[in-house]
């Protein structure tokens, strides 16, 4: 099925692609980079093959792509319809919840987000050496989202975990940005994990080396390993580890098991997984994918009760890996303020909402306005939390 033709905007053209496979991957990894691997043509077709992005999930692709007026791609983006708002981690259930209350049908809405993963990064995927500037270009996608929006009677558009200058970009075209917290580590030339303990205050690292030595002291073994090196056994453990923690959590199971070994197949080394085994047996995994110069944690799971295993799988062996790798900054992914005293801060994430119906956008503006002032706060408090020895100590 080739792509539908949408709008087009004086000579630029847009379409809709309900297959990654119909935009060739050279193309779209041109646009996309090689920097950060969530957005490339392979783990979005892993995503797409492997059954996880699909309509059983809620995911429906529509990858758009932007033509110019000699026919050329100007710039491509991971654009899904979504019927509900999981597997996002920027949460608007409240907005749906106002919306629908108020007589309108906030879904389906429009999604250009990696799915399932609270990864920053690039969304509006413009090709680098186009002859028109960036922002020509931007504003041509913002304007035909908004035009898709329009066409196909949706309520609104979200471009979620997207760069801060593309938040910004798009905020001059009238959309709403909006703010979130993660917490990442940043390497500071370190290059041995007692380095990095080094910079912390005392009672910090006591507690650091404490949680490492007991999770090594019970019996593990831990192996860090990446591509064809990731066995099909050792794939079937860590799904099985990864919906003991959906169990947990009361979550949804959207990666199927046949997405994990297709992913070490497609992007080999980017692929690392890190193992702890018990008698010879795998009882926790946690996966993480490595890119231009950050190690992006995703999923994690265990059997079994094990002492600070959590901390070491996926905070202390990222943080050596990181550092053996000389890679600037781990992000471990969505949530926890636990990671602070770990020694990953706050950082600021970003999104941006084109919202169709002029009263509900400006409700939307207040909330985020508001939203963002108290975040301001929160981080600053977060801040203060900092495990990092400061002067005099």
């Amino acid at each position: 099925m080739q792509g539908e033709h949408i709008s087009t905007m004086s000579e630029w053209s847009l379409s809709l692609h309900p297959d990654i496979r119909e935009i060739p991957a050279a193309i779209w990894d041109t646009c996309a980079g090689d920097d950060n691997p969530f957005v490339s043509h392979a783990y979005l077709q892993c995503l797409e093959e492997s059954g996880s992005a699909s309509a059983r999930t809620g995911w429906l692709p529509r990858h758009l792509q932007l033509l110019d007026p000699d026919g050329q791609t100007a710039a491509v983006m991971p654009l899904y319809l979504k019927s509900h708002s999981y597997g996002e981690y920027v949460f608007d259930h409240s907005w749906a919840r106002a919306f629908d209350e108020a007589g309108g049908s906030y879904y389906p809405k429009m999604q250009v987000a990696v799915p399932f993963a609270p990864v920053p990064g690039p969304r509006l995927l413009v090709r680098p050496d186009h002859p028109v500037p960036r922002a020509d270009i931007i504003a041509a996608l913002a304007g035909g989202l908004q035009q898709v929006c329009a066409q196909l009677e949706l309520s609104s558009a979200h471009v979620t975990f997207c760069s801060a200058d593309e938040r910004s970009q798009l905020e001059e075209h009238g959309w709403l940005g909006r703010m979130g917290v993660q917490f990442h580590w940043h390497n500071q030339d370190f290059t041995t994990f007692d380095d990095f303990l080094g910079t912390l205050a005392s009672r910090k690292r006591k507690v650091l080396k404490r949680e490492r030595r007991d999770a090594n002291a019970c019996g593990l073994t831990f192996r860090t390993l990446q591509g064809s090196a990731i066995t099909p056994d050792l794939w079937d453990a860590f799904y099985t580890f990864y919906t003991s923690t959906i169990d947990r959590k009361w979550g949804s199971a959207y990666l199927t098991p046949e997405f994990f070994p297709m992913l070490s197949e497609r992007l080999g080394d980017r692929v690392v997984l890190m193992v702890a085994e018990h008698d010879g047996q795998p009882v926790a995994g946690a996966l993480n994918l490595v890119g231009g110069d950050t190690l992006y944690g995703r999923n994690w799971g265990c059997v079994g009760d094990w002492p600070f295993l959590h901390f070491e799988l996926c905070y202390y062996r990222a943080i050596d890996f990181a550092i053996e790798k000389g890679l600037s900054r781990v992000e471990a992914g969505a949530q926890g303020e636990h990671k602070i005293q770990r020694g990953y801060l706050p950082a600021e994430t970003c999104s941006a909402h084109w919202i169709a119906h002029p009263e509900f956008r400006r409700a939307i503006a207040n909330f985020v306005s508001q939203e963002a002032t108290a975040l301001r706060v929160e981080m600053q408090e977060l801040a203060s939390l900092s495990p990092y020895r400061r002067d005099g100590e």
